[in-house]
């Protein structure tokens, strides 16, 4: 069985995908720390969370070639 190309292709992009959204992120901190403290927290909390989003599908992807649940049960 051949190694499938999507894996790294999927970890090159995953890095990719982190490193637009730190440069994204640290670009809004002068204007950020401007706000009081508590909204710069959910600020922080919010942003360090969201990128988690499109991972679910590119990992599925990275794993079946699908970017989407075929509603299959398990």
């Amino acid at each position: 069985m051949t190694p499938s190309w999507r894996k790294p292709a999927g970890a090159l992009l995953i890095l990719a995908m982190i490193t637009v959204w730190a440069v994204l992120v640290a670009s809004l901190a002068d204007t950020v720390t401007l706000w009081p403290i508590l909204a710069q927290t959910l600020f922080y909390l919010l942003t360090g969370l969201i990128w988690i989003a499109p991972l679910k599908p590119l990992l599925r992807w990275m794993e079946t070639g699908r970017w989407r649940d075929g509603g299959e049960a398990p």
